[in-house]
């Protein structure tokens, strides 16, 4: 490996930057219990690049998520503040099933995820995340470029 050579999950996050997408759809609903929510959003990729970028936008979706993510019940014996999302994590949830790039991460590291990512072939990709409160549209706001207010130290 030469010593300029970039890391390949900052490769695929910079991929995510370059791709615009549309919202098509955008749901919230309240889990069973009504003590959370289930957000699903499905979104069209631009067409033109989806084919080389999808992958880098699954996984700047489940850095975000992973980013966000917080214990839940006894998953805190597990959780360390300052973990991040690495490429390995991010391929030993990754699978190609009936046409589609898919990811799925449940719990990870203390890190209550519960976020599912595909993307069909004609670059329509569906996001769900259960137990996670409206966190999924931040993640696409960010991607957006739209920065958030943060309190001054």
């Amino acid at each position: 490996m030469t010593e300029n050579k970039t890391p390949i999950g900052y490769k695929l996050i910079k991929d995510a930057t370059l791709i615009d997408f549309e919202i098509l759809k955008s749901d919230i609903q309240a889990t069973v219990d009504n003590d959370d929510k289930i957000v699903t959003v499905d979104l069209q990729l631009e067409e033109d690049l989806a084919d080389t970028c999808a992958l880098g936008f699954m996984f700047a979706l489940g850095v975000l998520s992973f980013h966000d993510a917080r214990p839940r019940g006894v998953s805190g014996n597990w959780y360390e503040d300052d973990d991040e999302l690495s490429i390995g994590d991010f391929l030993e949830q990754f699978e190609y099933r009936r046409g589609m790039l898919c990811v799925h991460f449940d719990y990870l590291r203390g890190r209550c995820l519960k976020t599912t990512i595909e993307v069909s072939p004609d670059g329509k990709l569906h996001l769900q995340t259960v137990n996670r409160g409206e966190a999924a549209t931040r993640w696409l706001d960010r991607l957006r470029g739209k920065k958030f207010l943060r309190p001054v130290d």
